[in-house]
């Protein structure tokens, strides 16, 4: 539960960076372009001004950018590099892509599709590409969750190392069980995770809301990315502004601006990435989000066996996989239900529970657990818990072209990997 302290969540960062410092001697930012990350950066480099001290800073370089962003990345570079050490990284790394069910991750920076890139190769000093790479631990088209914790590892040079990352739990429910979840910790600090032998992640900015990082860059005058005054021109709510990479699930629906705001750029992405002109114009409609009705004479197991069976081979094949682990997993383990969710269970589906017994009672006396096993068509009060599995849940998956099932809980693997790449390939040479 949350906790509410007489301390405001300024001076509550300040201090919780101030300690990042005093215990670490190598600390880097996860600077990514957007408001969170923007307002971290500024923070610790007035920190490490205070202390005369370097940090490092670790721009991943998403290909797809907006202009406007990058000029803000090129501009907190230069102006604060008397204590910042950047890594501007444009290494082919691999992300999902839910806008195309032939090419469902994208590789940015890929060598192979340099004619078509969204932008030039920057020339920066500070730039890491496949022709200035320093990083032993990379891989080509590695995921970039998995060159993050590697990168941090390999930043610390065998000390102890921090990375300061903008992630509040405010956004989302992921990130607020991101801080909360139980993990191994840096002396305890919840707003910490450990990511190697001897190196962690911290959050000092979980506790703000998004008022709270617009008041910190008007009430001290700190630079932003000017992206986010078109966006509010545009009338979007501060709450759903973004400019990270804008393919996944989350962002896609900020397509139609990206279209608006530069039609330059925007004509390069619908060249370089397959299925980006299919989001914009069909992101936020009800083909797209979790509002999609079921079609006349289905049930929601039978409308995803039937969308399977309307998907290329591997693409099938895969969502397939994905879902036959889940259903084991859900069979052998269940959903921990309280009683009122066991009481709308009961009332609704009370013949196929008592028939398939799918209740399992463990314990004694007051500390009795309670699991639901079935695969229902779908439950509308308790359709949105991750831990809940339904046909409704899977059917939305493909219907997403949530390639990873990240809705699901999974995430991107090196089986995944080598299998797009050679599915790219098949594809590439039709």
């Amino acid at each position: 539960m949350k906790h509410y302290q007489d301390e405001d969540v300024y001076h509550a960062a300040c201090r919780r960076i101030s300690g990042i410092f005093d215990r670490f001697e190598r600390i880097c930012v996860a600077f990514s372009g957007g408001k969170d990350s923007g307002v971290l950066l500024n923070l610790a480099i007035d920190e490490a001004r205070k202390r005369k001290r370097r940090i490092g800073v670790l721009f991943i370089d998403l290909e797809a950018f907006y202009r406007i962003s990058i000029e803000f990345v090129e501009r907190m570079l230069s102006r604060n590099a008397d204590v910042l050490e950047p890594y501007w990284v444009c290494l082919p790394m691999e992300s999902p892509n839910s806008l195309s069910y032939l090419e469902p991750t994208w590789v940015w920076w890929d060598p192979a599709c340099e004619s078509i890139w969204v932008r030039p190769m920057p020339n920066h000093r500070c730039v890491v590409n496949l022709r200035n790479n320093p990083f032993d631990f990379y891989r080509r088209n590695m995921p970039f969750e998995l060159f993050f914790r590697r990168f941090n590892e390999w930043f610390g040079r065998g000390t102890l190392s921090a990375c300061l990352v903008g992630i509040r739990t405010d956004e989302s429910l992921q990130r607020y069980r991101a801080i909360t979840c139980r993990k191994e910790s840096f002396e305890g600090l919840h707003y910490s995770t450990r990511t190697g032998e001897s190196s962690y992640s911290f959050y000092p900015l979980y506790d703000w809301r998004t008022e709270d990082i617009w008041t910190y860059n008007g009430r001290f005058g700190k630079d932003y990315n000017r992206l986010y005054d078109l966006f509010y021109k545009a009338g979007v709510s501060i709450h759903k502004m973004r400019v990270d990479e804008p393919f996944g699930n989350e962002a896609k629906a900020g397509l139609n601006l990206f279209r608006v705001i530069e039609p330059d750029t925007w004509a390069r992405v619908v060249n370089r990435v397959s299925g980006a002109n299919f989001g914009n114009l069909y992101s936020g409609t009800r083909l797209m989000n979790s509002r999609y009705r079921l079609p006349k004479n289905h049930t929601w197991k039978s409308f995803t066996k039937f969308l399977l069976s309307t998907l290329p081979p591997e693409t099938a094949r895969n969502y397939r996989t994905k879902f036959i682990k889940f259903i084991r997993y859900w069979k052998r383990t269940g959903c921990p239900l309280t009683e009122e969710y066991i009481r709308f269970l009961e009332e609704h589906h009370a013949d196929s529970i008592e028939n398939t017994h799918t209740f399992s009672r463990r314990g004694s006396g007051d500390k009795e657990v309670v699991k639901f096993r079935k695969i229902v068509d779908e439950i509308p009060e308790l359709d949105s818990r991750k831990d809940l599995l339904t046909w409704r849940r899977m059917a939305l998956c493909i219907i997403k072209n949530d390639f990873v099932c990240k809705s699901l809980s999974f995430g991107v693997t090196r089986d995944l990997t080598l299998r797009q790449q050679e599915l790219m390939e098949k594809y590439r040479n039709l």
